[in-house]
C-alpha cells in the first residue's frame, strides 16, 4: 500500500480475534503491512470501539491488561482525536453520502488525516467517498 491508509475498528478487531479463522489472517496480513509501510492511521473512536469488542464481544476474549497493551502499542500510528470539528464534519457526510453516523465518523477522522484509503468492511468497497477509496480486504 502506498499513502496514508486509515484502518477502520473491525480489520484491528479481526487480527486480535482468535476465532476469526480466514478474516483473522487476512487482517494480520494487513495490519502488518501497515506496520511495515508506517502508513496507518487511526482514531480515538477505534481505539475505544476495540477495546470494548475484545475484552468484552469476541468469542475468546483479551485480558483487559493485554488489550491495554495493544492500545498502548497503536499510540506511535498517526491519531486522529475525534473533536467537535470531526463530529460536525461527520453529521455532514452522513447527510451527505447516507453514511450511518459511525461510518461516517470514520470517514470524517480519515478524511481529517489525510488518509487516501479506507480499510473496512462496513462500506463498499471499491466506493470513494470525499476522496477517500474504501477497500474490503475480504473482497481483494
Amino acid at each position: 500500500m502506498t499513502g496514508k491508509v486509515f484502518l477502520d475498528t473491525n480489520i484491528l478487531i479481526y487480527a486480535y480475534d482468535l476465532d476469526a479463522a480466514n478474516k483473522r489472517v487476512r487482517a494480520v496480513s494487513v495490519v502488518k503491512d501497515l506496520w511495515e509501510t508506517e502508513s496507518g492511521i487511526i482514531s480515538t473512536q477505534v481505539l475505544q470501539e476495540f477495546y470494548v469488542n475484545v475484552t468484552q464481544k469476541i468469542p475468546t476474549p483479551l485480558s483487559r491488561a493485554k488489550a491495554r497493551g495493544v492500545l498502548n502499542a497503536y499510540a506511535v500510528w498517526q491519531m486522529e482525536i475525534i473533536r467537535p470539528d470531526t463530529i460536525l464534519l461527520a453529521s455532514e457526510f452522513q447527510e451527505r453520502h447516507q453514511l450511518s453516523f459511525w461510518d461516517a465518523m470514520i470517514v470524517s477522522a480519515a478524511f481529517q488525516g489525510g488518509a487516501e484509503i479506507l480499510i473496512s468492511e462496513d462500506l463498499n468497497h471499491g466506493q470513494i467517498i470525499e476522496g477517500i477509496r474504501i477497500e474490503n480486504p475480504f473482497k481483494t
